[in-house]
């Protein structure tokens, strides 16, 4: 038996409490660990073969059949994170060398990661204040190299998607959804990840719902969903039983999930309604305090959207104030604030190793010519997220911690607001 998933609960874990991350693992349980013994009883730990030795037990399969019915989609295929979910997602829409996917300047790197190791080259473009992508300057950016548009969206809240997918629609070119910060948001009552022609997902340590690792591509095509299953799997067509004679129609490469990552991935998505709710819930008291605050402004959200609210984003007059104003958050030990503009991983600034193309293998000649376009600054983009804070939303704060946390958050800004009248 598995001892345990978590050393201590989160309510007397003081590292846990402290923690950048979004919910997921704060309802780690009985449910998890009865999971995760199925595996660990039976001894097979992959996905694939051993099935005298499983005794019944196939959480990836499994996982991908519950994960498809609540995401509202005909298929969904599993990976080994949500990385490999864009990187298969692509390869099944034929994306490839010289093949140009637009992408937003706020994201994770994951996003470029996945374009450029098909050989295409990402297309950075500018964000909006949905902190997604500009529909205006996709369409502008749109060449007879363009294969996709990829609106990332960020912090729980969706793109605009409409324009999104008018605009793909119109120059007959794929819409891929990286949904991974934002399980179980909608638009126009659908689940995010099924607008476009694939959804992607990640269920990583810092995710809504969590494996510690994993990830999800979910379509309404049988034959992305076909090629899916294959190209995961080193091309494996999986026709029989005996995977030493499965045939390979075509290249693949290894982005499985193992069993026992699906194994918690599948009881964290029973929990991914509640999960969800208390996000909202909380996002609600927040928002409703700082709404008292004139100076605050708040990141739009489509209309017909509706969003899961893993992070309250807001936005403050002017750079320098925002700055300050994260930096007086974090001092009064308002915890997991974030100012993106400034940030490693997810806002171009600080991309060197994409703009100055440092790998440790050549990139092909068309990567290193077309990527120079990337080579320049985005004011619109930089505009919305300097002045950008995002908070996350924790699933277990109760209405009384949520509330005193919302208090010391509007006093805060207030402060610094007073202190800085002159630049307001």
């Amino acid at each position: 038996m598995v001892p345990y998933l978590c050393t201590h609960s989160y309510q007397t874990n003081p590292f846990i409490q402290k923690t950048k991350h979004m919910p997921g693992f704060e309802f780690f349980g009985d449910e998890e660990r009865k999971e995760v013994n199925d595996v660990l009883e039976s001894g097979v730990l992959m996905r694939y073969g051993f099935d005298g030795m499983r005794n019944g037990h196939y959480k990836a399969k499994e996982l991908e059949q519950d994960f498809a019915a609540a995401m509202g989609a005909s298929y969904a295929q599993v990976v080994s994170n949500g990385t490999s979910a864009l990187t298969v997602a692509l390869a099944c829409l034929g994306v490839g060398s010289g093949d140009e996917v637009i992408m937003p300047t706020f994201t994770f790197v994951a996003s470029f990661e996945a374009i450029l190791a098909l050989g295409a080259i990402p297309v950075l473009c500018d964000v909006d204040d949905t902190l997604g992508l500009n529909p205006i300057a996709v369409e502008n950016a749109i060449t007879r190299k363009t294969k996709a548009i990829m609106p990332v969206h960020m912090c729980g809240s969706m793109s605009r998607l409409r324009e999104l997918k008018h605009i793909a629609d119109k120059h007959n070119i794929f819409l891929v959804e990286d949904a991974c910060q934002a399980i179980g948001g909608t638009f126009e009552g659908k689940k995010l990840g099924t607008l476009g022609q694939v959804g992607c997902f990640s269920f990583d340590y810092v995710k809504t719902i969590t494996a510690g690792e994993g990830g999800a591509l979910i379509t309404n095509d049988a034959d992305i969903a076909e090629k899916a299953h294959m190209f995961q799997d080193h091309g494996h067509d999986h026709a029989g039983k005996d995977r030493g004679a499965d045939k390979h129609p075509f290249l693949g490469y290894n982005y499985r999930i193992s069993e026992l990552n699906a194994a918690v991935a599948k009881a964290q998505l029973r929990k991914l309604d509640t999960i969800v709710a208390a996000q909202q819930q909380n996002h609600q008291i927040l928002k409703e305090v700082l709404s008292s605050i004139p100076e605050v402004k708040f990141r739009v959200i489509p209309e017909g959207g509706v969003a899961s609210d893993a992070f309250l984003n807001f936005f403050l007059p002017s750079a320098k104030l925002a700055q300050e104003v994260h930096r007086s958050l974090g001092a009064n030990e308002v915890d997991a604030c974030f100012y993106w503009f400034n940030n490693n991983w997810h806002y171009y600034r600080k991309w060197e190793h994409l703009i100055e193309q440092n790998a440790l293998y050549p990139l092909n000649a068309t990567q290193q010519e077309q990527l120079q376009q990337n080579n320049r600054t985005f004011q619109d983009s930089d505009y919305w997220i300097s002045r950008t804070i995002s908070c996350l939303i924790k699933g277990k704060w109760t209405p009384k911690e949520t509330k005193q946390r919302a208090k010391k958050m509007k006093s805060v800004i207030k402060s610094v607001l007073a202190e800085h009248a002159e630049t307001v």
